[in-house]
């Protein structure tokens, strides 16, 4: 089984890494961080601000391939201060009202670069 690369128009061209890779019925998100289709930063110093872009760019990937945020079994959520958690939990109860993935939640040091607050990586299974 072929392994395909996912690029959705609604994302920056990505360097280096592919936003999403599908295998049969897998598909593994890359880590999303708050860039829009031009590559801009949204949300400056806005963790809600760049939480909501990043998962707005994983409901691109996943409508990209057939698929809802519905078809997310696992994410993982990186931050740069504990101070976001309460932010990023209102975010993902938003996209996931019942039946919620398995989460992991970190927080780290930095992320790719010093203005992002916030990354977001996922693994889904299509139907």
């Amino acid at each position: 089984m072929a392994k395909e690369v996912i690029t959705p128009s609604t994302l920056e061209k990505p360097v280096g890494y592919s936003h999403a890779i599908r295998r049969g019925k897998t598909l593994y998100i890359s880590g999303q961080i708050a860039h829009d289709v031009n590559g801009k930063l949204v949300g400056q110093g806005d963790a809600r601000a760049q939480g909501e872009q990043v998962y707005q760019n994983i409901k691109g990937i996943l409508e990209s391939c057939g698929g809802t945020m519905q078809n997310i079994v696992r994410i993982t959520t990186y931050v740069t201060s504990l101070a976001y958690r309460p932010i990023m939990v209102e975010i993902r109860a938003k996209h996931f009202p019942k039946d919620p993935p398995a989460s992991t939640f970190l927080v780290v040091a930095s992320l790719a670069g010093p203005a992002f607050l916030v990354e977001v990586d996922a693994i889904a299974v299509l139907d």
